[in-house]
């Protein structure tokens, strides 16, 4: 299955120098707790989510309306193709600890967003034997890892050392 038969198409966006509080408000009225963040000729240049927001006005002490969305965002862009297989899609999630992509054309242009909203309502279970394109454990395997709480530094070091 390609990420393009579920992905949500027509992706809001908002661009770099629109205000936080102007981004929470297009989050309010279109339902959605992300937004891709476009730049001049409409290439994704990062992400802002509703924690971004929050995060940003509990550690400024500024007003939101003063606080540009190029201020907050990392710059990193976690996508996906619309032609990726979505298990492709999938392990990028489990890797960045993301629950949604943007996806994009090779030329960097928004195409929509993968949530794992859009996986999960796609999922099914296997019948007669046979694996569906995507199947419950797919879902599971990915929130697994999402969810999953880092090592302590400790912890870590001793497993990479092999204690």
């Amino acid at each position: 299955m390609k990420v393009k038969e579920i992905m949500t198409p027509n992706a809001k966006a908002c661009i770099t120098t629109d205000s936080l509080a102007a981004a929470a408000r297009f989050m309010w009225d279109n339902d959605c707790g992300i937004l891709p963040v476009v730049a001049d000729g409409g290439k994704v240049v990062g992400l802002i989510t509703d924690r971004d927001i929050c995060m940003a006005a509990a550690m400024n002490n500024r007003n939101l309306s003063n606080i540009a969305v190029e201020d907050v965002i990392s710059g990193k862009v976690y996508a996906a193709s619309p032609e990726d297989d979505v298990r492709k899609a999938l392990e990028v999630m489990k890797e960045r600890k993301v629950r949604r992509l943007a996806v994009v054309a090779a030329d960097g242009s928004l195409q929509g967003i993968l949530s794992m909203n859009d996986v999960v309502l796609r999922a099914q279970e296997a019948r007669d034997k046979k694996a569906p394109d995507l199947a419950y454990a797919d879902v599971v395997n990915t929130y697994k890892a999402i969810c999953a709480h880092p090592l302590p530094l400790e912890q870590a070091q001793a497993s990479v050392a092999g204690v």
